[in-house]
């Protein structure tokens, strides 16, 4: 893997000093089940992805607070969703041949994974916690701001900003409202490890919302937010003023 590794690291523009790290933000979960006793040590990339969406996050909100210091705070919120969205990442992805690199196992391979939407979009997670566990937080920023958040300029008539997704909304309808933000919690998983369906709770405050299932725990989240703002607006139509939601922390 070694000239690749070589190559990915042309095309993300940082090169590594612990190797390792990046190896295992390439290497996905279903690796493991295959590995055998006293064969080679092996880490997915879980904690990795984990630790990336929050740095993603941080990184893509100071940006556009900086770039953006007259915008509110939904369209922040909106604009930043679609920036860290698993489609636009997905695409990045796809850019730099991400999909090629990855570390599956072979049933995985065999269902098409180089190419799951999720699961490259979660690899480019795990791949930027790579970079801030090795170079620091200002080597992770040059990187995520030159490979995703400069992708998409707000305001570019060639890149409209697409309409809200469903967590972005509910998240609009939160803030409108005062409420704690939304959460998403994983109340079940089945199947097998290369093709497990995933059951997400949504949840305002300690008021749980509909779930709903996907083959991802993101895909389950939108489906999960798409029912809870159906669940409120008709909760509205039959009490005005709006659900009775009681601030609190959920424990996800």
């Amino acid at each position: 893997m070694g000239a690749d590794l070589e190559q990915l690291q042309q095309k993300l523009g940082y090169r590594f000093q612990n190797t390792g790290l990046l190896v295992r933000a390439l290497t996905h979960r279903s690796l493991l089940v295959e590995v055998k006793p006293g064969g080679e040590e092996v880490c997915d990339n879980e904690q990795l992805e984990f630790l990336g969406d929050a740095i993603l996050g941080f990184i893509a909100s100071a940006d556009l607070a900086h770039r953006r210091p007259a915008a509110r705070e939904g369209e922040l919120s909106r604009l930043k969703a679609h920036l860290v969205s698993a489609s636009h990442l997905y695409e990045v992805a796809c850019d730099i041949g991400l999909g090629e690199q990855l570390r599956l196992g072979r049933g995985e391979e065999l269902s098409g994974g180089r190419e799951k939407k999720a699961l490259l979009s979660d690899a480019i997670e795990a791949v930027i916690a790579a970079i801030y566990l090795d170079g620091g937080i200002e080597a992770c920023r040059d990187v995520v701001e030159r490979l995703i958040l400069r992708r998409y300029e707000p305001g570019d008539t060639l890149s409209p900003l697409p309409p809200p997704d469903a967590k972005s909304r509910l998240q609009e309808y939160a803030q409108s409202r005062k409420l704690p933000m939304p959460r998403y919690v994983i109340v079940k998983e089945q199947g097998p490890e290369h093709s497990k369906t995933f059951t997400v709770e949504a949840r305002l405050g300690r008021m749980a919302l509909p779930q709903a299932e996907g083959k991802s725990k993101k895909s389950a989240s939108q489906r999960a937010a798409e029912l809870a703002l159906e669940a409120l607006a008709a909760s509205e139509g039959e009490a005005q003023g709006g659900p009775d939601v009681e601030a609190g922390v959920v424990d996800a």
